[in-house]
């Protein structure tokens, strides 16, 4: 059973090369002239200033340092149908875009329904990634 289990971390963590080896915070992009990370596999992802100006709209200048970028859409094997965000500021910008942000509630940790993805990507698509995961 150990050897299947062995084989299933490295298929994850082969399908999430995808991922940045640090998540710098938005001000810290927002502040360099060619925003970009560098990924798991070496290669650069590029974010659009312009994704990133319309992030720092939504959270209003409060959070700019807090918020680590690229947002992580976590597709979990425990969580069929659903995907999780982790994060205060995080968790708010994804509920700002949805229409479902409550300002008594302060969420480290949600579940949103898969279908919500396309609408979320369309708007941040080069802020935001998937994360494959297994619980």
């Amino acid at each position: 059973m150990r050897r299947a289990e062995d084989i299933l971390n490295r298929e994850f963590a082969r399908i999430n090369v995808h991922l940045p080896r640090a998540r710098p915070t938005l001000k810290t992009l927002l502040e360099t002239a060619d925003p970009k990370v560098v990924l798991r596999d070496g290669s650069e992802h590029h974010f659009r200033r312009s994704e990133l100006e319309f992030i720092a709209s939504l959270l209003g200048g409060e959070g700019l340092d807090a918020l680590r970028i690229p947002i992580v859409l976590e597709i979990s094997s425990t969580y069929r149908g659903y995907f999780r965000v982790r994060g205060r500021v995080e968790v708010e910008v994804i509920d700002r875009i949805l229409g479902t942000y409550d300002i008594l509630e302060e969420k480290t940790e949600e579940l949103y329904p898969r279908y919500l993805i396309p609408r979320i990507r369309r708007l941040l698509p080069t802020t935001t990634t998937y994360a494959f995961i297994q619980e």
